[in-house]
């Protein structure tokens, strides 16, 4: 492993802390993102002084900046999102279009402009952006959502090109449905009725599944680069149509 240091956002609980603790597993150093210093802290308890709090909003990327000057970091895990309601676009709010596009679009966008000249310079990174299968396959309810990881997944594709050369790698992780917290916010919080809708009766995948694939794709020669990963479960196929009842015609 010639990588040294990570920054995972969203490391407090569901993939990113799966992701966090896999990257330390390697031996890297991680600093992991949350809003919330409980949580995080209690991420270190578990494993030990490679792993380093950091707490802020992920969108707030000028006070990440003051945080991390003077490290080098040579993995970005861009996983950090929100999903705060599943309903159709004119029934959602506009503070709500606007916090789904900053979270899953704007603040992974902010870090990488923020991190690639480091990377570039030393001829050593890797980029990972966690996307959605909701990024290419039409899921109700979830227009905003889908078009914010929709532009994350077009972004990496043009980073790429731009990328040929600098030895830096970028990799698109979409994952099917993930048995987290995701969605707690979009069900008002009821866990109870979250798990019996989304997990009870289909096996998901868990936040474990995604982190051994990155680290897989880590875990690759430097010449070699997995550009873009569906991890689904088994039980998950995305497709159909709709079409709708309509009157007779004569």
């Amino acid at each position: 492993m010639t990588y040294r240091c990570a920054l995972v956002t969203g490391a407090s609980k569901g993939i990113g802390a799966a992701i966090a603790a896999a990257l330390v597993g390697e031996g890297l150093t991680v600093y992991a993102l949350g809003r919330s210093e409980g949580p995080l802290a209690q991420l270190k308890s578990q494993l030990g002084e490679r792993l380093i709090p950091l707490a802020a909003d992920v969108r707030d990327h000028g006070s990440i900046a003051a945080k991390l000057a003077g490290v080098e970091i040579d993995v970005l895990v861009n996983n950090a999102g929100g999903l705060s309601s599943v309903r159709p676009l004119q029934e959602q709010t506009h503070e709500e279009i606007e916090e789904v596009v900053a979270l899953n679009l704007t603040a992974p966008l902010q870090l990488i402009r923020l991190l690639l000249p480091g990377m570039i310079s030393r001829k050593r990174g890797h980029i990972f952006n966690l996307t959605s299968t909701a990024a290419s396959a039409v899921f109700p309810g979830t227009a905003g959502y889908g078009a914010a990881k929709a532009g994350l997944s077009q972004a990496g594709r043009v980073l790429r090109y731009d990328l040929a050369g600098t030895g830096v790698r970028l990799t698109e992780i979409a994952p099917g449905r993930v048995e987290t917290q995701f969605y707690l916010k979009a069900f008002d919080g009821d866990a109870a009725g979250l798990k019996e809708r989304m997990y009870a009766h289909q096996r998901p995948l868990r936040p474990e599944d995604v982190a051994s694939v990155l680290v897989c794709a880590l875990n690759l020669p430097q010449h070699a680069d997995v550009a873009e990963l569906i991890v689904s479960p088994t039980d998950q196929a995305a497709g159909g149509h709709i079409y709708p009842a309509a009157p007779d015609v004569f």
